[in-house]
């Protein structure tokens, strides 16, 4: 749901799964771009004056860039490895993918639908399950086929013809402090930062992609977090953001990160002490940091930073400083983690 406040993101169900508060540069360089008498300016003046006045703007237009240039590429290549594929079992391209998805896309359950409805039941405009069951249920099933089609890609990439992807991807340097929470290898080649909101849903539905990527990839991946609560709809992310610097402190915080997430429905203060009593930390410690404000400008500066890097929505997640919006399925963060590696 990447643009929570301006459509809420459930007008036709939900297009991008993440929570939001609200011509680009590839190759550009000593192309003139006008002259003024004898005054040259060109287009890497352009983008140097456009990044440093307008960042995130300019963080934005470039990585949309990208990003339609490489569906565009990702779309030509899936279609040559399945034409491929499909001509090797004397099969159409189209009955081929449908028989491939029909064997990895699940069922969609009457389960699935009743927790989506629930974890998003506030963006629901007052609709009740019975009426939203059957867009929510046609979603889920298209977010299946879609995650069974890129995996069929992804099997194809491996055992097919050799590709190699030589579109550069545009990177972010996204600063890191010592005081970041983070879990995994310190010298991993692939480092992953989260910005996240703890009353977001998406960001909910993203943590078991995170923590499976940690899983699969082992020491090769470290995972960071940075605090980004989106305040104008989510009122308790702020103090929630707070709290997890609190646990933090006691070096409880990954600990507590799932308490939050788990109980995202009571992130009041008194909720919070008692989360930090059950995770066993220091009670009164806890409560005195929490009731302080301790971290609030711990708080401020890393929402800034991702403002500044043009995160408007969570979670926003950089692996290698490669922007990812939404929460995306665990193929996606994969792929774009095995690029890294093979680099």
């Amino acid at each position: 749901m990447k643009h929570m406040t301006k459509v809420l993101a459930l007008t036709a169900l939900i297009t991008i799964l993440a929570c939001s508060s609200s011509p680009a540069q590839q190759g550009s360089g000593n192309e003139v771009a006008a002259r003024v008498g004898d005054r040259t300016i060109t287009v890497k003046e352009l983008e140097e004056r456009w990044t440093k006045s307008e960042p995130a703007e300019h963080a934005e237009a470039v990585r949309k860039l990208y990003e339609g240039r490489r569906n565009a590429l990702d779309e030509i290549v899936a279609d040559m490895l399945i034409t491929q594929a499909a001509k090797a079992k004397n099969m159409t391209p189209e009955a081929y993918v449908e028989a491939e998805v029909s064997k990895r896309a699940k069922k969609v359950t009457d389960s699935d639908v009743v927790a989506f409805f629930q974890s998003n039941v506030a963006q629901m405009q007052g609709r009740s399950l019975e009426q939203m069951s059957p867009a929510i249920t046609r979603y889920l099933e298209q977010q299946e086929e879609q995650t069974a089609k890129q995996a069929l890609v992804t099997e194809l990439k491996k055992t097919g013809p050799p590709v190699r992807m030589l579109l550069e991807a545009p990177r972010s340097e996204v600063p890191l402090e010592t005081a970041d929470p983070s879990i995994g290898n310190a010298k991993a080649p692939v480092t992953i930062v989260e910005f996240s909101d703890f009353q977001c849903p998406f960001c909910l539905r993203a943590a078991p992609t995170l923590k499976r990527l940690r899983e699969a990839y082992g020491d090769k991946v470290r995972v960071v977090w940075k605090d980004f609560p989106l305040t104008q709809i989510h009122p308790q992310a702020f103090k929630a953001a707070e709290a997890g610097q609190c646990a933090a402190e006691q070096g409880k915080f990954w600990e507590y990160h799932d308490k939050l997430f788990g109980n995202q429905q009571a992130l009041q203060p008194d909720f919070l002490k008692q989360y930090a009593k059950d995770a066993g930390m220091d009670a009164a410690k806890f409560d005195t940091c929490l009731d302080s404000s301790k971290y609030a400008e711990r708080v401020r500066t890393g929402a800034a930073a991702g403002a500044q890097l043009g995160v408007s929505s969570t979670p926003t997640v950089f692996v290698n400083g490669r922007m990812l919006e939404g929460a995306q399925p665990y193929e996606v963060f994969a792929a774009v983690i095995d690029e890294e590696l093979a680099k």
